[in-house]
């Protein structure tokens, strides 16, 4: 028996593998933005820092391209199907909070990750597109 993970169209992997980095791009470029702001500016003199910084344009960017290239996965996938793989950023932005921003990454954050990862894995073997999520001409 053939996996149905096999039958994924490569513009559906391909967008969702986009979706995921780029939503990691927005989350670190996001922190990366506000880092530089004083602790316990008013929200005002934050917003003037992150949006002087060029981080928070490379998240503005970011956001951009997310928005174009979920618009093309929802009409090849079901929400149902598509969504949940974004989750799949919680891993990437948790290995780049670790390496890249140096923060301390404890167990329960390890096994909260690796329930989210188990979690895709399983919705990555139900069908991509239902009889009920077909898009209309």
């Amino acid at each position: 028996m053939q996996a149905v993970a096999a039958k994924i169209p490569g513009a559906v992997v391909g967008g969702l593998v986009a979706a995921v980095l780029l939503d990691t791009v927005v989350q670190v470029a996001w922190k990366r933005a506000v880092t530089g702001a004083p602790a316990g500016a008013p929200w005002a003199a934050v917003l003037a820092a992150a949006a002087a910084s060029p981080w928070f344009w490379a998240a503005m960017a970011a956001l951009a391209a997310q928005f174009f290239n979920w618009l093309r996965v929802l009409r090849r996938a079901d929400l149902s199907f598509a969504q949940p793989f974004t989750a799949l950023s919680y891993v990437s932005v948790l290995a780049l909070s670790r390496y890249g921003l140096h923060e301390t990454i404890s167990a329960a954050k390890l096994g909260g990750v690796a329930l989210i990862f188990l979690g895709v894995c399983c919705i990555s073997q139900t069908p991509f597109r239902t009889a009920g999520g077909e898009s209309r001409p």
